[in-house]
């Protein structure tokens, strides 16, 4: 069941019901029996899955659906590639 917030027009008031969605909502002040008003807050709001960032967002209707070009990838000599692929090995840890 959720929990409502209400203030009182008249004294400034604020306290908390927990009520049915069906229950009708309070009318009086605890307090001094005056009008009272439900009390709306901001809630949190979490975005998952896909769609939700500017890079997964769809296209604007009209436009063109191509792409922009892949950027140029420079080919690699195999004396480049060989001497990248090596790795230092491990220096041994000794144990004392």
């Amino acid at each position: 069941m959720p929990t409502y917030d209400y203030r009182c027009d008249r004294c400034e008031n604020r306290f908390e019901r927990v009520q049915k969605f069906s229950d009708s909502p309070v009318k009086t002040c605890p307090k001094c029996k005056g009008p009272v008003k439900r009390v709306v807050h901001a809630t949190g709001i979490v975005f998952k899955g896909s769609g939700f960032y500017i890079n997964d967002s769809r296209k604007a209707a009209g436009k063109s659906t191509e792409s922009a070009p892949a950027p140029k990838v420079e080919a690699a000599s195999k004396a480049d590639l060989t001497s990248k692929s090596e790795s230092p090995k491990p220096a041994a840890i000794s144990e004392k």
